[in-house]
């Protein structure tokens, strides 16, 4: 089903279960059934608190952070900031863009699209070399 395709009621109730999971409303006792995908109030209480950066930041271990130029999931203006910020301090820290990839690290051209990820394509081959060296090299 294509975007434009979604019917209206559908749209209302994922836009009325989010808005439950982003408001003081929600507590443990809230219906599963109630929230997003039927995941349990618990889960979206306990995603509240997740800060995957300081929870990297307190690992004290070698890490390599993949980040694709063009994805727009998870991207370069808010969370790769985030993400350099929080690692600062963190020689361990091994950073790359792959500036031509999407959120799944297939090469492109121009804004990435929910389309593009239903298309078999292969992880850039930089992807791949660059973590085969990192982890031959002991950071792993």
């Amino acid at each position: 089903m294509l975007p434009d395709q979604v019917p209206p009621a559908i749209i209302e109730t994922f836009q009325r279960q989010g808005a439950l999971v982003d408001s003081a409303e929600l507590t443990p006792s809230t219906p599963a059934a109630d929230l997003p995908f039927g995941l349990s109030a618990p889960y979206w209480l306990e995603l509240r608190d997740y800060d995957p950066v300081a929870i990297a930041a307190g690992l004290g271990k070698p890490m390599f952070i993949l980040q694709g130029g063009r994805d727009y999931q998870v991207t370069v203006a808010d969370d790769l900031v985030r993400r350099r910020t929080g690692l600062a301090g963190h020689p361990e820290a091994d950073i790359r863009v792959y500036e031509a990839d999407n959120h799944l690290f297939f090469p492109g051209a121009g804004p990435s699209t929910p389309a593009e990820h239903g298309t078999p394509q292969h992880v850039d081959p930089a992807v791949i070399a660059d973590i085969a060296h990192w982890l031959s090299h002991g950071q792993g």
